[in-house]
């Protein structure tokens, strides 16, 4: 599969005991914090730290152009059209953004990739966001750690980074920590134009359905590039978990945390009760499907039946828009058409694309809401059939 379940919503970190699900707080900005490092803590909490440490296991790479030869050409204009491997997890987070393909100029690439960033961004404001990224690569110690769930206070679940907190508006006090702590990465962002700051394109619960985050783009007349042959200026999403797991639809997110389906509730050799921070997928876990055996007898069959459907599907529906965006090209090239008659085109490609992508790039390939990717694939496959439609035979 394109990207492995076991990697996904991974952002809740080094817990100290098993814990009760609490309300989501937000860390306090220019405050001069200094993080302290895993290692600080490994003695300390030797039980979560080693649980931590497993995640280096998760080290293998699948290079999506080489499986999806679509991306080749419906990302054409931007370099994930040639270098898009698939994520290893939070423990390679910095080898893997410095060693990507895809030159970074600023260190707003590091994110979701180090706390020592977020610290900085918390410590400095938006200006941080455009430190150039080689500048900030020397002063970086870790990779993704407990600071970026902690802010240095264990068995605290804190939100540091703190556009989630602005993005969720008055629906933040509301959010569950344990869900707050992986959404602050796994969500649909952008770089805001001016400031190069992440920022996410919505401003409550209501507002993060695909529809209104497309319209949020419309209304900006955002995009992250421009397709050199085609002209449609085309929007990147990045994985939407978040938004997935909570949207309309979700049959899980009222009940569970991601916590609760990707941490397992562990106990050492004395009987102590711990948080495994060797983040998993539900069907690789004993454990968490022996909870969810109430509903589910078989979970692993169950999830691969619904991730098979719905990559079948993402399959073909990108197939098309290959298709869509090379005879766009064909007809912008012939100069057969008016420049209306190609902006009706591009403007259903832009859609299509984006509906499209939302399935594509959201890492649980629709176990996380099924109903929600249905609903984005509808909508890709009409948009985009439509605009095939309105190419000239």
């Amino acid at each position: 599969m394109k990207k492995t379940f076991t990697l996904i919503l991974m952002t809740v970190l080094l817990v100290s005991v098993c814990m009760m699900a609490q309300a989501a707080t937000s860390t306090e900005t220019g405050t001069g914090v200094t993080v302290i490092t895993a290692n600080e803590w490994a003695e300390t909490y030797a039980d979560v730290y080693a649980s931590y440490m497993q995640n280096a296991e998760n080290d293998a790479v699948i290079d999506h152009v080489e499986e999806y030869p679509m991306i080749a050409t419906v990302y054409e204009g931007m370099a994930f059209n040639k270098f898009y491997n698939s994520a290893r997890g939070h423990y390679y987070t910095v080898q893997d953004v410095t060693n990507t393909g895809r030159p970074h100029a600023l260190a707003n690439c590091f994110t979701c990739k180090t706390p020592d960033f977020t610290a900085r961004v918390n410590n400095e404001g938006v200006s941080a966001y455009t430190i150039p990224f080689e500048d900030m690569l020397a002063t970086v110690n870790e990779s993704v750690s407990c600071y970026n769930c902690h802010a240095n206070t264990p068995g605290e679940l804190v939100v540091t980074h703190t556009y989630l907190t602005d993005a969720m508006g008055d629906d933040f006090a509301a959010l569950n920590g344990e869900t707050a702590a992986c959404a602050q990465c796994h969500v649909e962002y952008y770089f805001a134009p001016e400031t190069k700051a992440v920022t996410l394109p919505y401003s409550n619960m209501e507002t993060m359905h695909p529809d209104s985050i497309l319209a949020f783009f419309e209304e900006t007349e955002f995009a992250d590039y421009t397709n050199p042959r085609t002209g449609v200026r085309q929007i990147k999403v990045q994985h939407p978990e978040f938004e997935t797991y909570m949207g309309k639809g979700s049959v899980h997110a009222a009940q569970f945390t991601c916590a609760d389906c990707h941490m397992e509730k562990a106990a050492n050799e004395n009987g102590e009760a711990y948080t495994s921070h060797y983040w998993v997928s539900p069907v690789d876990s004993a454990a968490i499907q022996q909870n969810c055996s109430g509903c589910h007898t078989d979970l692993a069959a169950f999830v691969k039946g619904i991730q098979d459907k719905a990559e079948e599907r993402t399959i073909a529906i990108g197939t098309k828009l290959e298709t869509l965006t090379n005879q766009l090209a064909d007809a912008v090239a012939s100069e057969n058409y008016t420049e209306d008659e190609l902006n009706a085109i591009r403007e259903l490609n832009r859609k299509g694309q984006f509906y499209w992508d939302f399935v594509f790039v959201e890492n649980s390939e629709s176990a996380h809401n099924s109903r929600l990717t249905t609903e984005c694939l509808d909508k890709a496959e009409k948009l985009i059939d439509e605009a095939l439609g309105l190419i000239k035979q």
